[in-house]
């Protein structure tokens, strides 16, 4: 059997989804999220017996090499499903995303006499979903909106891998949902179609809340031996259970993978509802497009995924800034400018926009009574993260989301499945370092950058000042995946980019911002650009972020000691890495081994850019509480320690 008890749930998939397997990018078909992701094969089976190009050859090679039918659904690998899901309760917090996403465009692009947008997200959870603690998350502020477009339905089978959920989990969780403001419904024979339909239908009609459906189910269904059991969750019946399963079930074919045609013809009859469904949507869409014209070319764009034309130009000039300026704040300047030439720019903060600089100043906020584009996600960075990425799956919306750059380990799940599936979601991670004073040890980061950077398909960017940061929200905005902008609480230096190198070279990830020659009497830094011919330094020091500004006044005094001394700034380790190899040599020449790198946080993997004779200075404890000029000089981000370990390095003998 392709799944034990497919046939048997065949009337709800087919009845309720709106969905066309020729065309699974259909954006206004109802999305399906397989939370429980550990269920995949229920999912393929169903793929493959609609008419999605799943052929049954991939069915047969499920969990294989190159197989398009690996162990859990991901997302741009098999057709039809809607995001990557695993670890448990990412897809719920997606679909919550998802849903925030249908609300939006519905409120840009609906009309009265033409809703083109009015779909619904439906989620298949486990137990083991729920015990997860960003479903909580998901569940609380899904309901705080009353998201009335999210239908959950949680198989509550009571088993998990280990035993009976008796042993972890006792809680009533309709009364929690009800507590939510959740509209719920139980089943007590989840088996029973007949209430499984009547169920849809109720949730369906529900459209100021949210849906939850508890359906009492039995995991291995049908198994004589194992149904009921924890050996059913996750290894196979064995040929003896399967055999009698099938009997049991009264499945009269021994040969594996047998579809009688009555049942595939039967379903693949869903392939032609579904073209009629979006041929029925696309008269309306033709409807829409006479009677709306600047509203249809505004939807035409929003779902080719490219941005207005001419957008760069609304990018703010921060180079004549003559005070400091955090980059946070300079971020903050940035995004609002942006937000009023792209219209699908949503996104918002873990209950720290003030901090971060995140609010869409000229909008307002998403809530259950009111659809604009500043999200509040509350004290719950996972669920952002998982939404953020339901978000970045909706047609036309590009996501951000502020927090400190510490409680992006609240996130990383999150994250992570965001990079996997290379999904367009720009984080915005202020307080970056040990520079943010006062608040401690436990708000300052110093793994995290290194972290984030072993991730790969994350793009991470820590840009040196104001016109850096201008750089790297037009680099964010052009990636294809996740991008995480790492920006200072601190208020610090605006460079000189009349002397200095244009900020736009950020988006090559490293650069010669100067070089300073230990012949001159002033000891200045001038700028030494792509194939233009200039001596060897004695020396590189590579910063980011705040430490670029150290770097360049370290410069200085290095060359009035007769150094020629070179400063790269290196927002971008991924951006770098991009580079051709000519270009790479170029910025951090291999003749020269003389190399310090500068950044306060973790030193870990700098030595892929500093060689076996270069140094690091950086963070190998945790922080402390103190002003944040206190903390950086007690931690060696002086002139005085970077000149010392400098020469060093360059071998010249200190008094």
């Amino acid at each position: 059997m392709l799944a034990v008890d497919a046939v048997e749930q065949a009337q709800s998939w087919t009845r309720f989804l709106r969905y066309n397997p020729r065309n699974p990018e259909w954006p206004n078909r109802d999305r399906l999220v397989l939370s429980a992701g550990h269920g995949s094969m229920l999912l393929y089976a169903m793929l493959h017996l609609t008419g999605y190009d799943l052929p049954l050859e991939e069915i047969k090679r499920f969990r294989q090499w190159s197989s398009r039918t690996p162990g859990h659904p991901e997302y741009r690998h098999t057709p039809g499903v809607e995001t990557t899901t695993v670890p448990l309760g990412q897809g719920f917090g997606a679909a919550v995303g998802m849903a925030i996403g249908e609300r939006l465009l519905a409120k840009r692009f609906n009309r009265p006499d033409h809703p083109l947008i009015d779909y619904r997200i439906y989620v298949i959870g486990s137990d083991g979903d729920l015990m997860e603690g960003v479903s909580s998350e998901a569940a609380s502020l899904a309901g705080h909106l009353r998201l009335g477009n999210l239908i959950y339905i949680y198989l509550d089978n009571e088993i998990s891998i280990e035993g009976s959920t008796s042993l972890a989990f006792s809680e009533d969780v309709r009364r929690r949902f009800d507590a939510y403001g959740w509209h719920t419904i139980y089943l007590k024979d989840g088996h029973d179609l007949s209430s499984v339909e009547e169920a849809l239908a109720e949730a369906s009609a529900e459209s100021s809340r949210p849906s939850l459906i508890i359906a009492r189910t039995i995991i291995g269904y049908g198994s004589p031996q194992k149904a009921g059991t924890a050996e059913a969750h996750g290894a196979p019946l064995g040929a003896e259970e399967a055999r009698r399963t099938k009997e049991n079930l009264g499945w009269p074919y021994e040969e594996p993978f047998t579809i009688p045609p009555e049942v595939l013809e039967f379903f693949r009859r869903q392939g032609d509802r579904g073209r009629r469904l979006e041929e029925e949507w696309k008269g309306l869409l033709s409807a829409y497009e006479d009677a709306h014209p600047e509203l249809a070319a505004a939807w035409q764009e929003a779902v080719s995924g490219l941005p207005p034309s001419g957008w760069r130009d609304h990018l703010p000039d921060l180079s004549g800034e003559t005070s400091p300026m955090a980059t946070r704040s300079a971020s903050g300047r940035t995004l609002n400018a942006l937000a009023k030439v792209l219209p699908g720019l949503v996104g918002g903060s873990a209950d720290l926009a003030p901090s971060t600089e995140t609010y869409l100043k000229e909008y307002g906020s998403f809530s259950a009574h009111h659809v604009d584009r500043n999200l509040h996600f509350g004290v719950r960075e996972h669920v952002m993260g998982t939404a953020l990425n339901g978000l970045a799956l909706t047609p036309g919306l590009i996501p951000y989301g502020g927090t400190f750059l510490i409680f992006s380990d609240y996130m990383r799940p999150a994250i992570r499945i965001a990079a996997q599936m290379g999904v367009h979601v720009i984080y915005v991670f202020t307080h970056d370092s040990i520079g943010l004073g006062e608040d401690g040890p436990t708000h300052q980061p110093v793994e995290h950058l290194a972290s984030l950077r072993a991730m790969p398909g994350l793009t991470v960017i820590r840009p040196a000042d104001a016109t850096e940061t201008v750089a790297a929200w037009r680099v964010a905005l052009e990636r294809s995946g996740p991008v995480a902008l790492a920006l200072t609480r601190q208020k610090i230096p605006v460079l000189d980019r009349k002397v200095l190198p244009s900020a736009e070279l950020l988006e090559r990830g490293a650069y010669i911002l100067s070089q300073a020659d230990g012949a001159s009497s002033s000891g200045a830094g001038v700028p030494i650009l792509a194939g233009s011919e200039r001596p060897l330094p004695d020396l590189i020091l590579i910063a980011t972020g705040s430490e670029v500004s150290l770097a360049l006044k370290a410069q200085e005094t290095l060359a009035q000691q007769g150094l020629e001394v070179r400063v790269v700034s290196m927002p971008s380790w991924e951006l770098f890495e991009e580079q051709p190899e000519e270009y790479r040599n170029h910025v951090l020449p291999p003749e020269v081994r003389a190399r310090l790198a500068i950044e306060a946080a973790s030193p870990l993997g700098w030595e892929r850019y500093i060689g076996s004779e270069g140094a690091v200075i950086g963070v190998n404890r945790f922080g402390a509480s103190a002003p944040y000029q206190t903390v950086m000089e007690n931690y060696g981000f002086t002139v005085e320690n970077v000149v010392r370990r400098a020469l060093s390095l360059a071998g010249v003998r200190q008094e």
